[in-house]
């Protein structure tokens, strides 16, 4: 459920060494450097320091560390819920999740309105947001997963699925934290002149678009197209003397990126991404939470 490299890298740091490690994990010590090496190489990270006295995380490598430690909880504790939902027959909603989309999302509204499901439980289905993958998951919705959560205008998703929107991320800059604007707390459009902004190719997402109609109208600023679906690729690839549009959001998803507000008024909508032909359990949530939400309007 998750990449085997993460438990290399987790078990180097724990033994301080790939030989110790390689005992520990029974395969060879040129075997665990060669994982070790692969992963640093699709991070983009240096994640340990070697020396003559062993190994040890750099700051970025005991950052994955940490993270890799959350993931492992949180595989177990899925693996845990399924065979607990499987030995006892109840349903479950089945909910995505993924590093850029996590399901947190649909458990603040679980929390709301759960009450009106006793019989159901919450079922989390870990998934990667790849590139090359991305719209086989979102293809997948009403096999695979019930509901998909995240920010979603891409028109290449939408062919794919439903969209019940819940409200908008603010679109901000990813920068790299050596870049000479890494440290301010709010950008405005001046200071990125003489700048280059990554973002999405157009002709997939409306609010991407506005962004760049109104940086074209800014020719001190220059624009390159990066993929219009983000994976952590996509954040790896950022160049120390680039900076790359992102959301609010994804601000803990590198460690070696600074996201920074912008003075601007654009955004993403989020919300719950469901089947095009939505089973009855589907329905009944959306209604369910379309009547909570009407009557907090109306309270108001």
């Amino acid at each position: 459920m998750y990449n085997s490299q993460l438990r290399t890298l987790v078990c180097v740091a724990d033994c301080g060494s790939f030989t110790r490690a390689a005992e520990k994990l029974f395969i060879s010590p040129n075997a665990v450097m060669k994982q070790i090496n692969a992963l640093e190489d699709r991070l983009g990270l240096v994640l340990l320091e070697r020396s003559s006295r062993g190994v040890r995380l750099t700051g970025a490598g005991r950052s994955i560390y940490e993270d890799a430690q959350r993931l492992f909880d949180f595989s177990r504790e899925a693996v845990a819920r399924a065979r607990r939902l499987a030995a006892s027959g109840k349903p479950a909603f089945r909910v995505g999740a993924s590093l850029l989309n996590p399901c947190t999302i649909f458990m603040d509204l679980w929390r709301e309105i759960g009450d009106a499901f006793p019989q159901y439980a919450v079922h989390i289905v870990p998934f990667e947001d790849a590139r090359g993958g991305i719209l086989a998951e979102i293809g997948a919705l009403g096999d695979k997963f019930d509901f998909l959560t995240g920010a979603c205008d891409s028109g290449a998703w939408l062919s794919r699925c439903n969209f019940y929107r819940l409200g908008s991320y603010r679109l901000c800059c990813a920068v790299p934290k050596g870049h000479r604007l890494a440290r301010k707390k709010k950008l405005r459009l001046e200071d990125l002149y003489g700048e280059c902004l990554m973002m999405g190719a157009r002709g997939d997402s409306f609010s991407v678009d506005r962004v760049r109609d109104a940086l074209e109208r800014q020719p001190q600023i220059g624009i390159e197209d990066t993929s219009r679906f983000y994976d952590i690729d996509v954040f790896n690839a950022c160049p120390p003397n680039r900076i790359l549009l992102s959301l609010e959001c994804w601000k803990d998803v590198h460690p070696s990126l600074a996201s920074i507000p912008v003075d601007w008024d654009f955004s993403v909508p989020y919300g719950l991404l469901y089947p095009l032909e939505p089973g009855t359990h589907v329905r009944r949530f959306l209604a369910v939470l379309e009547r909570r939400r009407s009557g907090k309007k109306a309270g108001k």
